[in-house]
């Protein structure tokens, strides 16, 4: 229970890496906002699950690239589980496109979503924390690809390792006002995001093979990290970039 009483908001949280993270931290204690922008009845399954554990829960809808809808949604936990005092920013988006390919309208709407919405969703929350005077801790979910070259990630990557400069910046400002910043990078993990991976006989056995372990990791793997992370017990951890790879980027 090391996260007993303590309110979290994860984006992306309906599905895949976030639903794992959901789980893990309502098992350790926490309330949980599950943010989502298209899947509500996934969002839902979530939500369930936290309530499941004896853990209040709720939903909330916003595009984290929008400044509008990421105030609405940081009003509306702060009304009705209480002040934020966990922000993971899980949500994000992955496309694969040939670099001669990339066109401008699929560059600005990657990075918005994977690199924007990171910095917007912490900014909000930021202000309200230190506006009163409260402690916090932000966890920004990355990728392996910030340290892995993968063909058709020109757009994707750049967003990935630039989480960890933003991580490394927001925690030199924010740490002294008491609020803790870190960044975990999964690696393959068996989600719905991924499945094109798991199910191709040629591919999986060549990613496999990389990896130490030799096996994909599972969304509650990534999640059990993040609890340490954002708990307590980590307290003298901030501005740091943690791999959860099963020894991928290592090799």
């Amino acid at each position: 229970m090391r996260l007993e009483n303590k309110v979290a908001l994860i984006t992306g949280g309906s599905r895949g890496i976030g639903r794992g993270i959901a789980e893990v931290f309502a098992e350790e204690g926490a309330d949980v906002a599950v943010n989502y922008v298209g899947q509500a009845a996934k969002a839902e399954e979530t939500a369930a699950y936290v309530r499941s554990r004896g853990r209040r829960a709720i939903t909330v809808q916003g595009d984290v690239s929008r400044r509008a809808d990421v105030e609405a949604m940081v009003e509306r936990v702060w009304k009705e589980l209480g002040p934020i005092d966990i922000l993971v920013n899980n949500a994000g988006i992955e496309t694969i496109v040939p670099f001669l390919e990339l066109t401008d309208e699929q560059w600005t709407r990657l990075t918005d979503i994977n690199l924007r919405g990171n910095w917007l969703c912490a900014q909000v929350v930021c202000r309200r924390l230190v506006a009163e005077q409260r402690k916090g801790s932000i966890v920004n979910i990355g990728s392996i690809q910030a340290a892995k070259v993968l063909p058709g990630r020109t757009h994707y990557a750049p967003t990935k390792l630039g989480l960890e400069a933003l991580t490394r910046n927001m925690s030199a400002e924010m740490t002294p006002l008491g609020i803790r910043v870190n960044c975990v990078h999964p690696g393959l993990i068996e989600t719905d995001m991924t499945q094109w991976v798991m199910k191709d006989p040629e591919i999986l056995p060549q990613v496999l093979a990389q990896i130490s372990m030799g096996r994909a990791g599972q969304p509650r793997e990534v999640g059990h990290v993040v609890a340490f992370v954002a708990s307590d017990e980590a307290s003298y951890l901030t501005g740091q970039s943690f791999h959860v790879d099963g020894g991928w980027q290592g090799k």
